[in-house]
């Protein structure tokens, strides 16, 4: 059996920016993706924590750096510049697998710089 797990977190991420024009997905600073291993590419859930809610897009890498959190499209409507996100990624991992999840956790500041990146499983797959 497959389980959906989750493997990558940027937490507090701001909003920079909204395009509405744009075809879909949401724009992330480059280093912050290679931090999480989150692909261009990629399915995400993005839960907001001004409104509560949550979308899933995928993921366009911005600039090296930048700090660019911008939601483009539908999920521009969504979320507003200065909202705070947190932006998660999951994996499909076989059931003999679970123990070898490694959730990479990036803490950003109001910036989109990383503060502190961890990575553990938690104890969340023990069986």
């Amino acid at each position: 059996m497959l389980r959906i797990m989750l493997k990558s977190k940027i937490h507090g991420a701001i909003v920079t920016d909204a395009n509405l024009e744009y075809e879909g997905s949401i724009t992330i600073d480059k280093a912050l993706l290679e931090k999480v291993d989150i692909l261009p590419g990629e399915r995400v859930q993005i839960l907001n924590l001004h409104n509560g809610l949550r979308i899933e897009t995928y993921v366009i890498a911005g600039k090296r750096g930048s700090g660019i959190i911008c939601m483009n499209g539908p999920a521009a409507r969504w979320a507003e510049k200065g909202d705070r996100l947190i932006i998660l990624g999951y994996a499909l991992v076989d059931e003999q697998e679970i123990n070898k999840v490694r959730v990479k956790k990036l803490f950003v500041d109001k910036k989109n710089r990383p503060v502190k990146l961890t990575e553990d499983n938690h104890g969340l797959y023990h069986r």
